[in-house]
């Protein structure tokens, strides 16, 4: 599975290393996602989900059942 926020879809971006003689090479600039297993009460079981920094927030602010909702609606998490 490639390193994307399940969450919100954050992904790794490509930008340059910039010496001081202006000399310019390709580098990622990669997220902090975190491999995180979250309970949900109303179906007693565990999920593990890879999100990111921001989208623990996101679950802290909106709760975990609808953070998986538009997980889901957004096409980040796979429904099985």
């Amino acid at each position: 599975m490639s390193r994307i926020c399940q969450i919100t879809g954050k992904r790794a971006m490509v930008g340059n290393n910039v010496s001081h003689a202006k000399n310019r090479t390709k580098r990622r600039f990669e997220i902090n996602l975190l491999e995180k297993k979250f309970f949900l009460p109303e179906q007693d079981k565990s999920v593990t989900l890879k999100v990111s920094a921001h989208g623990l927030r996101i679950i802290n602010r909106i709760g975990i059942d609808e953070a998986i909702l538009r997980g889901i609606r957004s096409g980040f998490i796979k429904k099985s």
